[in-house]
């Protein structure tokens, strides 16, 4: 008898052209899943969102922290595409670029290409941010906000003009929405990366807890000059539990978001005392504290932010708020990260309802009472092992339940943070 798993397996073919957005508030580790899969891609197009994204990319034992760079400038071979739905901080990105330089990768116009209708962000832009407002919705700071008003307004500075001034960056300034879609007309493998995650979507998220743009799958279209019929495949990537950088509601939270402001970073502290404190709240955690299983999950993934360093708030994974971003984004498919941080509970929750609804309110985030199924949580490192069937049976049934959640496969499992620590169940590209 074909089992559910088999089901969603069978059927799904590679595509040529791919979306991957993030399924929840960001961070789910869209870095690594674009850099595994972006060995695979001819062109890499980054389409929303600015330098207030974080991508982490580890490659040749070095480890990269892009925020405007698409993942895919580390493989050679690989056109990347800074499309015209971003917003450019100019020296943050030529210093992206000379960070990789000195690193040994080159970087010229046959790998970077950069919209030319792409908006600026200007130094009044980021004065603006930091406006009582903006740091109420926990923005970054970085002008992304502003720099996206001005766009709307009609008067924003776009890289066609900005360019003049840049020497360094004109070669790369270009049309980049004909390039593109000459690249998908002659066959060429394209993945779409975006930005932040789909509860942070400008329109689909928890307004007003939100990003400046679109980083859902609709925002591909629109970000880089691609018709909707060209797109053949959407995957999300979902973090194995919940993360949220900054303000707002969530449903799933594991302990609050003041507790988790006071903590001090394992970074800032000893290996010893580190492996120490691990262990204490292992031990707490494992009697049901809740703040303590959220610290667990915070010290274990090491979820402090990308871009700003702040603490992440930390909880259960949230099936109601992914099948929301199922049907938003269309996705044929997910990839699970940091499956490997579980290990060590004894239990785990999976979010199922709210308030006894499957649906997933426009307003009122705040007020839902989530309702949880348990799951056997394992204690083994799974963080070496690479074929599906080799996990423990209680995190293959981890991973089974949340697609029998969602309707739709995994096809990929990370268990780590590096390109091979990844299991693939079904090829994507």
């Amino acid at each position: 008898m074909e089992t559910f798993k088999n089901k969603l397996l069978n059927g799904q073919s590679m595509a040529n052209t791919l979306v991957i957005v993030g399924g929840q508030w960001g961070d789910e580790g869209k870095g690594k899943i674009v850099d595994f899969l972006a060995e695979k891609a001819d062109v890499v197009v980054r389409y929303s969102g600015g330098n207030n994204a974080g991508h982490t990319v580890m490659t040749g034992g070095a480890s990269y922290k892009f925020h405007l760079l698409p993942s895919g400038i580390v493989h050679k071979g690989t056109l990347n595409i800074i499309g015209n739905g971003t917003v450019i901080d100019i020296d943050v990105l030529l210093r992206e670029i000379a960070t990789l330089e000195k690193a040994g990768f080159r970087v010229d116009e046959k790998n970077l290409a950069i919209s030319s209708s792409a908006h600026v962000i200007t130094e009044r832009h980021k004065q603006l941010d930091t406006s009582d407002h903006s740091q109420k919705i926990g923005t970054t700071g970085r002008g992304i906000g502003p720099c996206y008003m001005d766009k709307i307004g009609r008067h924003g500075v776009r890289m066609a003009e900005a360019v003049a001034t840049v020497k360094r960056l004109k070669p790369h300034v270009t049309d980049t929405v004909s390039l593109l879609n000459q690249c998908i007309r002659a066959g060429k493998k394209v993945l779409f990366e975006g930005a932040q995650g789909t509860l942070l979507d400008v329109d689909h998220g928890t307004y007003p807890f939100v990003t400046s743009s679109n980083p859902t799958a609709g925002g591909a279209c629109t970000g880089s000059g691609v018709g909707p019929t060209n797109i053949k495949a959407v995957t999300a990537v979902f973090k194995a539990y919940a993360t949220r950088v900054g303000e707002g509601p969530f449903p799933t939270e594991l302990g609050t978001y003041a507790q988790a402001k006071q903590e001090t970073s394992l970074a800032n502290l000893t290996p010893e005392a580190a492996l120490k404190i691990k262990r204490d709240v292992q031990a707490k955690a494992n009697r049901n504290s809740d703040y303590d299983i959220g610290r667990f999950l915070r010290m274990q993934g090491m979820e402090y932010g990308t871009t700003t360093g702040r603490p992440r708030r930390t909880g259960w994974f949230d099936a109601v708020a992914a099948r929301y971003a199922v049907m938003v984004n269309g996705l044929s498919s997910f990839c699970l990260t940091k499956l490997d941080v579980l290990g060590g509970l004894k239990e785990l929750k999976i979010c199922v309802s709210y308030d006894g609804s499957q649906g997933f309110p426009a307003a009122g985030l705040d007020k839902v009472k989530p309702s949880y199924i348990s799951l056997k949580g394992w204690e083994q490192d799974i963080s070496k092992i690479r074929d599906f069937d080799d996990l423990p049976p209680e995190a293959q049934a981890y991973v089974e339940k949340i697609e029998e959640l969602l309707g739709i496969p995994a096809a990929i499992v990370s268990v780590g943070p590096k390109r091979d620590q990844s299991i693939v169940r079904q090829a994507l590209l």
